[in-house]
């Protein structure tokens, strides 16, 4: 019984949340008292339409990633499935090999989604606000959140991912988030000590860029570590030279709701029609 107790640990979800929130909230006032880039639309507009894809996507994972999540972290921890519990390490540290390798996997995601063409039709959902900011953390198409849950299996089946690794990555991933994508500026000194281990506000602004060359860098989530080891991290581009978003949708019509939803599927039939 003691056993099946301690499988069963994870961060309350009620902790993650108020993480989370007073994180967003902290941020968002930040952006409006210390901001890295000018922004090109109104920021209650596009916060509001941010919100409103995130709320479509959390009701998308709710539905499809969480209940499978929750039973394959069960069974891992119970039968000692994947690396990690085969291995029958500490707590501690199994938590943190489980963090730190569900945060490179989620590097591996990440470059998939730019390089296969059907994952970044709806990827670009995320790249083509206009601005950045802490909402556009939360902004993807539910689509993409979707397809991503195989991969989150085989992420939690082949690492060995207990419910308490799981909760722990998964808060840490979105408070990362959070911040990275936030439009505040740091001071110099912090920026450069801070991205020395994670990704901060400067270095994902040039992920977002709409050059290629710059898109095609930055790929980590959490840790700078995964950029440093494939040569895919770059700081020498100045956040005022970053123009944010994707050239195919440059003005604010061609990014409201109802078009960030239907895009993916636009494209793909446009794509058909000239093929």
């Amino acid at each position: 019984m003691k056993g099946e107790r301690r499988n069963k640990r994870e961060v309350p979800a009620w902790l993650s949340g108020a993480l989370t929130v007073g994180a967003l909230g902290a941020l968002v006032w930040l952006e409006r008292r210390r901001p890295l880039r000018r922004e090109t639309e109104s920021k209650s507009a596009r916060d509001a339409r941010n919100l409103a894809v995130a709320g479509l996507s959390a009701a998308a994972i709710a539905v499809t990633e969480k209940p499978l999540v929750e039973r394959l972290t069960a069974l891992v921890a119970r039968r000692r499935w994947g690396l990690l519990k085969r291995a029958r390490l500490p707590v501690w540290l199994e938590v943190l090999l489980a963090v730190a390798l569900l945060d490179y996997t989620l590097y591996v995601w990440h470059v998939l989604t730019h390089r296969a063409p059907w994952l970044w039709r709806f990827h670009r959902v995320h790249h083509a606000d206009l601005d950045l900011s802490a909402t556009t953390a939360l902004r993807f198409h539910f689509a993409e959140l979707v397809a991503s849950v195989p991969w989150r299996a085989a992420q939690i089946l082949t690492i060995g991912v207990s419910p308490l690794s799981f909760s722990v990555w998964q808060t840490a991933l979105f408070l990362s988030i959070l911040f990275h994508h936030s439009n505040v500026r740091l001071p110099a000194g912090l920026e450069r000590r801070l991205n020395r281990l994670v990704v901060t506000p400067h270095m994902h602004g040039i992920h977002h860029s709409t050059a290629r060359e710059e898109r095609d860098s930055n790929w980590s989530s959490g840790l700078t570590l995964w950029d440093r080891l494939h040569g895919t991290l770059r700081l020498d581009v100045p956040q005022d030279e970053i123009t944010i978003g994707v050239p195919e949708y440059r003005e604010p019509a061609e990014v409201g709701l109802v078009r960030i939803l239907k895009m993916p599927f636009a494209e793909e039939t446009r794509e058909r029609l000239e093929a």
